[in-house]
């Protein structure tokens, strides 16, 4: 495994990122406006094995409504379990320097709240974005 990760900045890279929170996250997708506009107030990188996508990360910094750093590690399902979400967790985790961490997982992402939660992450509370039918799950880590 040699996972290459790279801070979206082109269209290509963007593209990238808008695919892989789209198919992790159908619910709240985002158009390439929308993941434009993110990635001017949040670290948003891709995550390639060799030049195969199989992820994306955002690191949001803290906000007027939290103190917290929200880290987000998404692999896609093809690619889970070979060490690619660890590593890119990692990679976020060095980027939150010591903050308070949050995660926000879409709840049918069984797989997400499994790993939040071996890294130590408890749910803090459940919620739903308007017109969504699938909750989220805010986690902290612990």
């Amino acid at each position: 495994m040699t996972l290459r990760i790279v801070r979206v900045q082109d269209e290509v890279t963007l593209l990238d990122w808008q695919r892989v929170h789209n198919e992790i996250i159908p619910t709240a997708a985002l158009s390439v406006d929308e993941v434009r506009e993110r990635a001017t107030r949040n670290v948003l990188e891709v995550a390639y094995d060799g030049e195969v996508l199989v992820g994306c990360s955002t690191v949001r910094p803290p906000s007027e409504e939290t103190a917290a750093v929200t880290v987000i590690a998404r692999v896609l399902p093809a690619y889970r379990r070979r060490g690619f979400g660890e590593t890119l967790y990692r990679h976020c985790m060095e980027r939150a320097e010591g903050a308070v961490v949050e995660a926000h997982i879409l709840a049918s992402n069984v797989d997400g709240v499994r790993f939040a939660e071996k890294h130590g992450f408890v749910e803090v509370e459940t919620y739903l974005l308007p017109g969504d039918t699938v909750p989220f799950v805010l986690m902290r880590l612990g």
